[in-house]
């Protein structure tokens, strides 16, 4: 038998896949892709984890799913393009999981249409008005039923009787459409300009700016051009290249005038949506300028309508994507998904994950002490925070450096607390490509991002968080192929060089592209004031954290990374910024010294200030997000100089206490904290660690309660399984940490000990060690650490083997070459710690 040698490396891959499935465990059946999908209000993603529901793989380009429309627009939350009730638009290539603010992608879409051609060139239901294939508001459609998900796979059923099945490959997807019975024409519709739009409007909305496409009997292939979205982003251009397995009976291009209202481009605006243009049928055609739709200077809107007759029941389509051409679009097609048979790429979807995702962590799956909805809640964690950011390495369309390329940072803000620290356990190969891509990003752009999207830097939120991303990496030994003096220089752009402002709509006091907008005033003043810039208490924290991550490196890699000799005092001096915006004399809730807006000229803004407000807790807000009662527990590297500002250990432990009491948040979150009523919200990012602040004052048991019960509390097998946005699956990799027992310490080669879920964990680490983590009951007698029973207390624990009297140990111990940790447990609350409690590395007093 003889192959083209193109499908060559694709099928010896699917033939290793099935191979390794038919060997090893498959976790994948304990994925639930949907927990997230709901937020508190039936129906309505508001308030959830925004995901993304479809086929993808890990860290992959392509994730294939459906965009839907919310009519309860005020609510409106389709960033992940699928939601539970919303009204299908279309089946796209690219989707972003689990992010707030504006829509991103929804590009490259099919949709599958039921009905004929009528006289005014639209298209019809079946025994239904016309449909304008120029307004998707004529064709959208309900669902009936329920969606079925699993890893790979995606199964649902439109109201016209059209079962859509789909699944993703890395650059690629494949969609099988099973029409309807009875005599009526079968159409997919393909239309360039299709995107997931900002229901309410605004600025941050997307346009769709022009494209291309041509047919080629059942191929078609082109490009199109998009910008703005989430980050403001600027245009950026995707090929594609698709395919039907059956050959249509007729294939028209058409074109349309763009309605939509895009500044500084040609629209046709405030007008009823007209009727597309349609070419003649490509087929039996000798007009080969039927075979091409182009947008021209008007930005027209182009596509084209496939058909079938009554006797074509099902049609396979497959499509591939690409930033660089079409021609490598459909090589990705055809390389990536081989076959017409979609369950050949679920398949070896299912075994990408299970190889590299989830046998990184294996606990037992069998047995009577098994608590599924544990089995559940782990790994379908690991999924989430597996599918952002993208991995585009050779497919950069901006420069060609050799370098890893990685986009959708979605956002480090989010992320660098504890879901990349996951990665370099876990995933040291992709996580020292995603740094060397943030430093290549540098290179060519200036900065480092703290967001990053459509190959485009935004938005910063706080501070210029790849620094921490760096120095968390670099303080636990990740060398590998990373330059780390280019690292080091990279930080230090961000901590030197005020970024330029691009005034954007978002807040146009100071640059939220990249880099650190606030940074005169930090280094002038040594905090961020509240007359010169905005969110100057939430940007204080974060500068400050910088900082350290900036005086650790220099510490650590001095001449090696190319750090001068006063750069390590300097940032450390730096990294206390916090303590300058810290008004021993402001009082919330019978508590005394909180983070406090400061003037320019050195005096408190303090008249009518609560501590537990923050207004809108957005752009122009004192503090993005979190209430300066949380942000003022946020100083990871200095928590000895915290609890003595907080009054000692007696008063932080209080004070601590008093934040996870029900009825205390006085700051409505929206959809970052709906349903939660403590001032401790788990579903923002800056909370991640306060829960198990308590090592620090050696009353582990504290944190394993509140963090436990954090976790049974919000986290849940089911549509509405998780707090607020899932961040890029941030929330998720939190779950991840808490089901460990352990919690990593940002910038530090540090983790806290928490007490495990499972009674035998074995955790993959650098590439091929083992980090074996075990729970056991003090009479031995099985696993009591299930969700919602009493015997996780820790009562004493060992490391390789030795008794150990702290409640953290360093990255060293365990990580770096494997080892063990072995947890005894009981139903009772002791302190069993005696040792020292956890460093503060970054103690700086000023």
């Amino acid at each position: 038998m003889t192959l083209k040698l193109s499908l060559v490396p694709a099928l010896f891959y699917l033939i290793a896949s099935l191979s390794y499935l038919a060997e090893a465990e498959d976790y994948s059946q304990y994925v639930n892709p949907l927990i997230g999908g709901s937020g508190p209000f039936d129906g309505l993603v508001f308030g959830g984890g925004d995901i993304f529901v479809g086929g993808a793989l890990p860290f992959g380009v392509a994730k294939v799913g459906l965009d839907t429309y919310e009519l309860n627009a005020s609510f409106s939350t389709i960033n992940g393009g699928w939601t539970p009730k919303g009204l299908v638009t279309g089946v796209s290539m690219l989707h972003e999981s689990g992010t707030g603010g504006a829509p991103k992608y929804g590009v490259v879409s099919q949709m599958p249409l039921v009905g004929s051609l009528s006289a005014g060139e639209g298209v019809v239901r079946g025994g239904g008005a016309a449909i304008n294939i120029l307004d998707n508001r004529t064709y959208w459609q309900p669902r009936v039923g329920d969606d079925v998900a699993r890893v790979g796979y995606f199964k649902t059923q439109l109201e016209s009787g059209v079962v859509v099945e789909l699944s993703g490959a890395r650059h690629a997807g494949i969609m099988r459409y099973a029409f309807p019975a009875g005599d009526v024409q079968r159409h997919v519709l393909v239309d360039l300009s299709h995107y997931l739009p900002q229901e309410m409007g605004g600025h941050d909305s997307q346009a769709y700016l022009g494209g291309e496409i041509n047919l080629d009997g059942a191929m078609y292939q082109g490009h199109a051009t998009y910008e703005g979205g989430w980050n403001d982003g600027a245009p950026f251009t995707i090929y594609f290249c698709g395919e039907f397995d059956t050959a249509p009976d007729e294939a028209k291009t058409f074109r349309g005038s763009n309605t939509d209202p895009i500044a500084r481009h040609h629209v046709f605006s405030n007008g009823v949506v007209g009727q597309a243009v349609l070419s003649s049928n490509v087929f039996g055609s000798n007009d080969t300028a039927a075979r091409t739709a182009a947008s021209g200077p008007m930005n027209d809107r182009v596509g084209a309508v496939f058909s079938w007759g009554a006797e074509t029941r099902v049609i396979n389509s497959r499509v591939g994507i690409s930033f660089i051409s079409a021609s490598r679009a459909c090589k990705f097609k055809d390389e990536e998904i081989p076959t017409w048979n979609l369950n050949d790429t679920v398949d070896a979807a299912v075994a990408e994950w299970n190889r590299d995702v989830f046998s990184k962590i294996r606990v037992a799956t069998n047995g009577d002490s098994v608590n599924r909805t544990n089995l559940v809640l782990l790994y379908s964690s690991l999924y989430f925070m597996h599918l952002m950011p993208s991995d585009r390495t050779g497919e950069n369309p901006l420069w060609d450096s050799g370098e890893p390329s990685w986009d959708d940072f979605y956002t480090l803000w989010d992320t660098f607390r504890c879901t990349v620290s996951l990665y370099h356990l876990i995933q040291p190969e992709a996580y020292e490509g995603q740094i060397r891509s943030l430093i290549d990003i540098w290179r060519h752009e200036g900065y480092m991002p703290d967001g990053r999207s459509g190959n485009f830097n935004g938005l910063v939120q706080g501070g210029s968080n790849a620094d921490n991303v760096l120095a968390d990496a670099y303080v636990k030994g990740l060398r590998g192929g990373i330059n780390w003096t280019a690292g080091y220089e990279a930080m230090r752009k961000n901590a030197e060089v005020t970024p330029y402002n691009t005034f954007s709509l978002t807040d146009p006091t100071a640059s939220v592209k990249e880099g650190r907008g606030a940074l005169d005033d930090w280094i002038r003043l040594g905090y961020v004031s509240a007359d010169g810039n905005t969110r100057c208490l939430s940007r204080t924290v974060e500068y400050s954290l910088n900082d350290y991550g900036l005086s650790v490196v220099a510490v650590q890699g001095g001449d090696d990374v190319g750090a001068a000799p006063g750069d390590a005092l300097k940032y450390l001096n730096r990294s206390a910024g916090w303590q300058r915006t810290w008004n021993h004399n402001v009082t919330s809730r019978g508590f005394s010294g909180f983070l406090t807006p400061r003037l320019a000229n050195g005096s408190w803004n303090a008249t009518g200030y609560n501590p537990a407000l923050c207004g809108n807790c957005e752009w122009s807000s004192i503090t993005y997000e979190a209430t300066p009662w949380e942000y003022s527990f946020t100083v990871p590297h200095d928590m000895q100089s915290l609890i003595q500002y907080m009054g000692g250990e007696i008063e932080f432990e209080r004070r601590l206490d008093y934040i996870f009491q029900p009825n205390t948040s006085e700051q409505n979150l929206d959809a970052n904290g709906a349903a939660i009523t403590t001032i401790m919200n788990i579903g923002n990012e800056p909370d991640f660690a306060t829960p198990y602040l308590y090592n620090y004052l050696n009353k582990q048991h504290k944190s394993v309660h509140q963090s436990r019960q954090l976790a049974n509390q919000y986290f849940h097998d089911a549509l509405y399984g998780v707090p607020g946005n899932s961040d890029a699956g941030a929330l998720n990799s939190w779950l991840v940490w808490q089901m460990l027992g352990l919690y990593p310490v940002v910038t530090q080669p540090v983790y806290l000990l928490a007490s495990p879920w499972f009674a035998d964990i074995n955790v993959t680490v650098n590439e091929n060690r083992t980090l074996r983590i075990t729970s056991r009951t003090q009479n031995g007698g099985g696993d009591l650490t299930k969700l919602g029973q009493s015997g996780f207390y820790v009562q004493a624990v060992k490391v390789n083997g030795e008794s150990w009297d702290r409640n953290w140990l360093l990255h060293d111990s365990v990580m770096a070459e494997g080892g063990t940790i072995e947890f005894e447990v009981g139903d009772e609350p002791v302190q069993w710690e005696k040792g020292d409690v956890p460093p503060s590395p970054g103690h700086y007093a000023i």
